[in-house]
């Protein structure tokens, strides 16, 4: 059995002044893992260890996780972005990958970035013609307000369709008994990691990145990198339109489609080494 890569934690500072936190990994080209809604950094050790056999690879917890920053008043795309920017700038990497509206952030910052190479993009939830789903976000809100957390997880989960498909199968009312004692398992993790709770309310800012990029699908066929469009065929059907919408648009795009893997592919607990696989190529054909 190999040895795990050694991982060392650094950070750099954005714009606005804030600490963008990230582990590092690896040797070899620089590569940046943008992670997605209700994840950190801890979400991709298996995809980083993974490509850390080719690759310098860069994984950063956004603002709002983990080893970074908060979100911070005025908080926005532009932030993630300017975020993103001062990575890129701080390592030197051309390559970068995002899930989820992590892939949002790595697609708004590909258009103003042209040190950025390759870069790709798992399942963006781009909104075109309001596909992505909002209705549940009121109620969301209110146990967000009240410290119903966990009920508030199996709102957005199942207000999204993300998540693996005993979400949809279990009642509600079974599944946050489950889900609570779940969390209650978890306790506080490491150090180094985030909890389950701590995570939940950063949603409602992730679904901000969604409503400032709905319907501007059509900006991106000004981008000059090239872009491999990942999604998994068992994924929800906004997501697979706004893979091929982009498809569409993108100048110099290709797509591949992952069978039997959903919208939690990239992580710890879908199907990160098939998703290493396509990277490694994607990136490393030169």
């Amino acid at each position: 059995m190999k040895d795990s890569p050694r991982t060392v934690s650094e950070h750099v500072g954005s714009a606005d002044g804030t600490v963008i936190g990230y582990r590092r990994s690896g040797q070899g080209p620089g590569l940046i893992l943008v992670h997605g809604g209700m994840l950190a950094s801890q979400h991709f050790t298996k995809l980083a260890a993974a490509l850390s056999t080719s690759f310098t690879v860069y994984v950063p917890d956004r603002r709002g996780r983990g080893l970074s920053g908060p979100h911070g008043a005025g908080f926005g795309v532009q932030r993630e972005v300017e975020d993103l920017r001062a990575l890129v700038t701080a390592t030197g990497a051309s390559q970068v990958f995002g899930l989820s509206s992590g892939a949002l952030v790595v697609l708004r910052t590909a258009l103003v970035t042209p040190s950025l190479e390759r870069i790709a993009l798992y399942e963006p939830p781009l909104s075109i013609g309001g596909s992505v789903p909002t209705d549940w976000l009121a109620r969301f809100d209110r146990e967000i307000a009240t410290g119903r957390s966990v009920s508030a997880l199996v709102t957005g989960m199942k207000g999204l369709n993300t998540g693996p498909s005993l979400f949809t199968r279990i009642p509600r009312f079974a599944l946050v008994p489950l889900l609570t004692i779940g969390a209650r398992l978890q306790g506080d993790g490491s150090p180094d990691e985030v909890t389950v709770e701590a995570l939940i309310p950063t949603l409602r800012f992730d679904m901000q990145l969604i409503r400032e990029m709905a319907d501007t699908v059509m900006d991106y066929a000004a981008l000059d990198a090239r872009v491999l469009l990942l999604g998994g065929t068992k994924s929800a059907a906004y997501l697979r339109l706004a893979l091929r919408k982009l498809s569409e648009v993108l100048p110099h795009a290709r797509s591949i489609d992952l069978p039997g893997a959903g919208h939690s592919g990239p992580e710890d607990d879908g199907v990160p080494l098939v998703v290493a696989q396509a990277l490694r190529e994607f990136f490393g054909a030169r």
